[in-house]
């Protein structure tokens, strides 16, 4: 689709103009002719039957009818005027009323001939009625425009209504667009993979997708056009890490040391799960070929990353390597600094911490330390990548939440060395696996999927507001056992539009269910201050508080073992992948730890799936696999701003099976013709290099 053509400003579509164009851009993203042919019809209106008016039902959709004209008439004044007609089958009555266009329609009517008609039916006094239909003379024999097909629906909005540019005016445009360029939509795949496939062509894939005549040709069209958008999106991603493979080298890790062996043997608090130890070995394997390692390094809340991350980086500083670990936010920096330290002790391996908060003396001491070499690892926030930090040889990047950081962020740390440090990704959010295929479809895939011995399974539980006493009554019980608990609201002030409890009045609800002197409660929010945060959150770190209530600032970065209850109020407004990670914030100790979701009686559907799903479950992929189903692959936390996710026709949820061949089809492509040089790939290598005009291969995308 990338001819020249299709290029093409979209003003310059006949019957488009400037103002409908900036309305088209504004309102669609729909700058030229290939944006306007890839929007693609949200559902169709069969019109490939006629109904009789007997089988007419007040639920059902639009329906086409077959009927005589009997009779027609307006009554009402001004206001109130409308036309009223009736038609008949040979099985009932029905009718027809306008309220607008009245003197318009009433000449169009003519008694006595048989109309096809079009829309919604209602019923008024048991008699089946159709408000405003769409009519059609019906001439027996002739083929009839606009039915007898499935008939597009497109997405609009009220601004391009304005315009009229509702369903049936993108209709038309996109029906003239296809007239003037479908002899122009080129075929983009090889005839092998057509015949394998069974795929149709892709010039009638087009015209099909807009305007079916049934529903086999909608679904050719439909397969057809999510298998060439899977493909080219998985060609992308597997030629991209092709190419970085050969142009990147990397450094060898060849042996493991005497910091690995000494950690492992004398300073390791627990015993590593099997899923651990396949990991390591899975990265030592990587940085072992020359080649640059770019792992993905998925796992739940506390199953054990931070562990294998530092030992990944023990064996890179046995090599003679730094490393360094890149989080989101200073909570999160600050926690792994935290971590590593406890876990190495004291004078075994130098670690610092750099964020926005590091003095500017502290700092300078960092930079010399990292570029003598005598720092080993380096924990921080994007401060990490600023020109000032230069390392003397760093070998291995951990970035942790990468969602949350931009390519051009990341890609400025692999030019902090000559040869790029390898690179492990980490991330607590579990990723359904066919949104790991597409967003990380270049980077190789650890999973740690057990969790470590003698963590219990965190008990949860649904309450209803009717419940909160009994509630209460289970926090004194816990905290009388020595316990913390955490409450986590969604808000913190009243909403005029939403009915949430909120965090300044829960805390009030709190301080009187709780009082002092027996009880102490912390409150942070993300108004606070860092240092006012920081202040409440150590408060409770030390035990000096019982209960920390808070909106979700304390979803990531805050490890207190001792914290056995989250409490979640309004628990339905959360998505799945929120309350997951909430819920991951207990169940770090040995104690036996609980997640009491609050919500209203009232509940949505979807909201009933996910608290049902929290009770049912601690399983992380399961719990993202359903979160994808309710709410669709874009929507999932940190895809919105990959750019991968821009897919038109195809739907993650959905098209599983087609993902996999697309896939494995291409993988077996770059098996045999890596440069896709063969004869039957020209086609291929020729619409790739076109998608693709000026994207650089040089960073992770």
């Amino acid at each position: 689709m990338n001819n020249q053509q299709f290029q093409t400003p979209i003003e310059y579509l006949k019957g488009v103009g400037l103002s409908r164009a900036d309305v088209l851009k504004k309102e669609l993203q729909i700058y030229n002719f290939e944006d306007l042919l890839k929007h693609f019809p949200y559902k169709y209106i069969d019109r490939t039957r006629f109904y009789k008016v007997r089988e007419i039902q007040p639920d059902m959709p639009y329906v086409q009818v077959l009927a005589r004209l009997t009779q027609k008439e307006i009554i009402g004044e001004k206001r109130t005027k409308r036309l009223i007609a009736q038609a008949h089958d040979d099985t009932g009555t029905i009718e027809l009323v306008w309220f607008q266009g009245i003197k318009w329609v009433e000449k169009m009517l003519v008694p006595g001939k048989v109309y096809v008609l079009f829309g919604k039916p209602g019923f008024f006094n048991n008699k089946a009625q159709m408000a405003h239909p769409e009519m059609e003379l019906y001439i027996p024999g002739a083929q009839q425009k606009g039915n007898l097909t499935l008939q597009p629906a497109y997405n609009s909005t009220e601004k391009l209504k304005q315009f009229t540019l509702d369903s049936k005016g993108l209709q038309k445009l996109i029906a003239g667009l296809l007239e003037q360029t479908a002899k122009d939509i080129h075929e983009n795949l090889p005839d092998y993979i057509r015949n394998r496939y069974k795929l149709a062509g892709r010039q009638e894939s087009y015209r099909n997708i807009h305007f079916p005549n049934d529903a086999n040709q909608l679904n050719e069209a439909r397969y057809r056009l999510k298998f060439e958008e899977l493909f080219f999106l998985q060609l992308k991603l597997l030629r991209n890490k092709l190419l970085r493979t050969q142009k990147f080298k990397g450094n060898i890790f060849e042996s493991v040391g005497d910091y690995f062996n000494e950690f492992y043997h004398h300073k390791l608090p627990f015993a590593l799960t099997n899923s651990q130890k396949r990991v390591l070995k899975e990265i030592r394997l990587d940085t072992q070929r020359g080649v640059q390692m770019n792992r993905l390094l998925q796992g739940d809340v506390g199953s054990g990353k931070t562990v294998v991350a530092l030992m990944s980086m023990l064996i890179a500083i046995d090599n003679g390597f730094q490393t360094c670990i890149m989080a989101p936010t200073e909570i999160l920096a600050n926690q792994h600094y935290q971590t590593i330290k406890s876990l190495v002790g004291e004078g075994f391996i130098e670690v610092a911490l750099l964020t926005g908060s590091v003095p500017n003396k502290a700092r300078k001491v960092i930079h010399q330390k990292l570029e003598d070499g005598t720092l080993n690892i380096l924990i921080g926030t994007h401060a990490l990548i600023e020109d000032k930090v230069q390392y003397k040889n760093l070998g291995l990047v951990v970035i942790d939440e990468q969602h949350r950081f931009g390519v051009e962020q990341r890609a400025k740390l692999w030019r902090k060395n000559i040869i790029p440090p390898h690179i492990l990704v980490m991330t607590a959010t579990p990723i359904p696996r066919t949104l790991a295929m597409t967003m990380y479809g270049d980077l190789d895939i650890s999973v740690i999927d057990e969790l470590p011995a003698g963590r219990k399974p965190i008990q949860t539980v649904h309450f209803y507001e009717a419940q909160r006493l009994r509630m209460f009554g289970f926090m004194k019980d816990e905290i009388a056992k020595g316990r913390q608990i955490y409450v986590v609201y969604p808000l913190i002030k009243e909403s005029e539009k939403l009915d949430l409890k909120n965090l300044m009045d829960g805390t009030e609800i709190m301080s009187r269910e709780f009082p002092l002197p027996k009880y102490r409660i912390s409150i942070v929010h993300g108004k606070l201050k860092p240092a006012e945060k920081e202040f409440e959150m150590q408060r409770f770190v030390k035990g000096e508080t019982q209960i920390m209530v808070a909106t979700t600032v304390i979803e990531v970065g805050v490890n207190i073992p001792n914290a056995s209850v989250m409490i979640v109020e309004n628990a339905e407004r959360f998505g799945l992948s929120q309350l997951h990670q909430l819920r991951g914030r207990v169940g770090r100790g040995a104690e036996q730890s609980f997640c009491i979701l609050m919500s209203n009686e009232k509940l949505s559907h979807d909201g009933r799936i996910r608290l049902n799903t929290m009770v049912k479950t601690n399983n992380g992929f399961e719990i993202a696999e359903i979160d994808m189903q309710l709410r669709g692959p874009g929507n999932i936390e940190g895809t919105q701003q990959s750019g991968v996710l821009d897919l038109k026709v195809a739907d993650l949820t959905t098209d599983q099976e087609i993902l996999q061949q697309a896939r494995n089809l291409v993988i077996e492509i770059f098996e045999k013709d890596p440069q896709l040089a063969a004869p039957e790939n020209q086609i291929l290598n020729l619409a790739f290099q076109a998608k693709n005009a000026g994207l650089s291969w040089d960073k992770i995308s």
